[in-house]
């Protein structure tokens, strides 16, 4: 089984863009080694801008940039972007309208070790409630890359989360990316389990014990938590009548949330969220961490099997 870090293939994908394209120029804020911005800086040493331990500084100097022409992608840890340069993301990028990509690691519980100050499980949810941002969680590393290049296009505010981990790459997906398109990975009458970023995969191995148990489940990429893919929910949450959403997030504000209210305004069904429940995280190794969370197949198993009436 392949494993790429999407934080990995970020880096690789801005190499690319940089060669591509002359505007793009890339910012961090002292964590180049982490982010994978270093081999941008390396090749494009004119091109990359070291600002130091101030993200509030790293997002307002991204907006100049922008508004000079420039095609600014700024990266940082995702607590540091979206929590202490919360003021700058929403006045000088989210409320001109500008167009800067923030592309976010080391976000979620798979942080790890560095523990809850670090863990940041509430993004999502503040990118999420702002105008005109567009906010993208790639599943694998192919995705993250496409992912890259589609934040690129995109003219406007994009929040790109990544995270620190490997994980597998996903056969299904082939690299494939449309900006607010979800995928479709598995087929199944019985529930639809909607999941992003580093969750994509344990829901197909939910799916692949929900198989076992003689039960049929589709899994459902949603990459783009917005703007979302509205149809494509409704549809499945119509043809399914039962769904579970599955996110290395809070379930408040995220993926889940997001489902939710579009599904209670529209087409009222049964509706389950796998993700952080209303706490903080804790030092430990990854997946000891999203066990103890109930960010697992096994939880996802019991949701399904739950909405369908059956015991456990």
């Amino acid at each position: 089984m392949t494993k790429i870090a999407t934080r990995d293939a970020y880096g690789k994908a801005l190499i690319e863009l940089g060669r591509k394209n002359k505007d793009v120029v890339v910012l961090d804020a002292d964590l180049s080694k982490s982010t994978k911005t270093i081999g941008f800086a390396q090749e494009f040493p004119r091109r990359f801008f070291n600002i130091g331990i101030a993200e509030a500084d790293l997002i307002g100097t991204a907006a100049g940039l922008a508004a000079a022409g420039k095609l600014p992608f700024a990266s940082t840890f995702a607590v540091f972007a979206t929590g202490r340069a919360y003021d700058q993301v929403r006045a000088s990028v989210a409320y001109p309208a500008l167009n800067v990509k923030i592309a976010a690691t080391h976000a979620g519980l798979t942080v790890g070790e560095d523990g809850a100050t670090h863990q940041m499980n509430e993004d999502i949810a503040l990118m999420r409630v702002l105008p005109n941002m567009t906010v993208i969680v790639p599943a694998d590393g192919p995705e993250a890359r496409a992912a890259t290049f589609a934040a690129a296009e995109h003219v406007g505010p994009v929040y790109l989360r990544l995270g620190r981990p490997g994980v597998p790459v996903i056969d299904q997906l082939e690299g494939r990316f449309e900006l607010g398109k979800g995928i479709v990975l598995e087929e199944g009458d019985d529930v639809a389990i909607f999941a992003c970023g580093y969750m994509v995969h344990v829901a197909l191995e939910a799916a692949a014990k929900l198989k076992e148990q003689g039960m049929a489940a589709s899994v459902i990429n949603i990459h783009t938590i917005k703007p979302l893919d509205k149809d494509l929910v409704l549809d499945y949450a119509r043809r399914c009548k039962r769904v579970v959403t599955a996110e290395e997030h809070s379930i408040y504000g995220g993926l889940g949330g997001a489902i939710a209210e579009l599904l209670s305004e529209t087409h009222p069904v049964p509706v389950r969220r796998i993700g952080v429940q209303d706490t903080f995280g804790e030092s430990g190794k990854p997946a000891e961490l999203m066990e103890k969370y109930g960010l697992t197949a096994q939880s996802i198993v019991d949701q399904a099997r739950e909405l369908c009436g059956k015991e456990s």
